[in-house]
């Protein structure tokens, strides 16, 4: 049977649907074995210019949290990503605008179930969140990420890491003491575990 996913990629790749409000390039990473899906708001400035996903700073500090080096994070058998939108949004008054919601809505639902090998979901910010968990997230981004524990095995809800992220850090100092390293280890056991799927 063939694969459904690279036919998807390329359609997705080629989408214009928002061509009259932004500048369109879709930057996403999958492939049928990716065992960790990697679920954040838009793609970057940068990541718009070299179409590599996270290919900023903020992909260097999620790359540290999540303890891997830069060559098993752009391994699409290891890690795929798919943001809420699939390209970057453009600049607003207070930092990068929202992504439309038309792309997750035309996107994700083929995208996903292309994907049977999803063990591990992370889903980074308060906008994949409200979508990937939706009543189940809490009030707020703090009190969600706290609550880690709620979400797994298969999803575990983190931060943007951005540089805002340090002063977040700081107040919450038991992101770093428990949330880390149980990521840690949630992430090589899903490159390792055949078991059910996060989706």
């Amino acid at each position: 049977m063939s694969d459904p996913l690279g036919p998807l990629l390329a359609q997705a790749r080629a989408c214009r649907i928002c061509a009259d409000t932004l500048d369109p390039r879709p930057v996403l990473r999958l492939s049928a074995q990716s065992r960790v899906l990697i679920v954040g708001q838009a793609p970057g400035s940068r990541a718009h210019a070299s179409g590599v996903p996270w290919d900023d700073p903020s992909g260097d500090h999620l790359r540290a949290w999540l303890d891997v080096s830069r060559a098993d994070f752009d391994d699409p058998d290891r890690f795929g990503v798919l943001s809420m939108g699939l390209c970057y949004p453009g600049r607003g008054a207070g930092g990068d605008r929202p992504p439309p919601s038309v792309c997750a809505e035309t996107w994700h639902p083929p995208l996903l179930a292309a994907l049977p090998h999803v063990r591990l979901t992370l889903v980074i910010g308060q906008v994949a969140q409200a979508r990937v968990l939706g009543p189940r997230r809490k009030r707020t981004l703090t009190d969600t990420v706290r609550a880690w524990r709620d979400y797994g095995p298969t999803h575990v809800p983190l931060p943007h890491p951005s540089w805002r992220s340090r002063g977040w850090r700081s107040r919450n100092p038991w992101f770093d003491a428990d949330v880390l390293p149980a990521l840690r280890v949630a992430v090589r056991d899903a490159w390792a575990d055949p078991g059910p799927t996060s989706r």
